[in-house]
């Protein structure tokens, strides 16, 4: 079972960049077909894809956040990290770390996903 943790700060001022973290255990950030997501939901809102970093180290970003979204991995501690600059207000959501994993082949592939229980990001001054 793969268990996914994100950790952070829950306050951050408007024009300062968030920084969270996920910590995988579990798994291996390099085990194949696995794509290693951010995600977040703004109140009142439906859940939005920010980006997402593969088991090869390769990145991907969502086209509306790309020039503020950076992810990045530390296999040594299993962990992934977010970095958005520049938030604003906006910004406040809940965010969510995830792991898509790909198995089998053909028509018997199937992607299991698992969740990180969501952290409370506040943008405010």
């Amino acid at each position: 079972q793969v268990h996914l943790q994100e950790s952070g700060p829950g306050l951050v001022k408007p024009s300062q960049t968030l920084s969270l973290t996920c910590t995988v255990s579990g798994s291996s950030l390099m085990t194949k077909y696995t794509a290693w997501n951010w995600l977040r939901q703004p109140p009142g809102k439906g859940l939005e894809w920010m980006g997402a970093i593969r088991d090869d180290g390769y990145t991907y970003y969502s086209p509306s956040l790309k020039s503020r979204t950076s992810i990045s991995w530390d296999t040594s501690k299993n962990q992934f990290s977010l970095q958005l600059t520049s938030v604003t207000p906006e910004d406040t959501a809940v965010y969510y770390c995830n792991a898509d994993r790909t198995t089998g082949k053909g028509w018997n592939a199937r992607t299991e996903t698992y969740w990180g229980q969501g952290t409370q990001v506040t943008v405010s001054s």
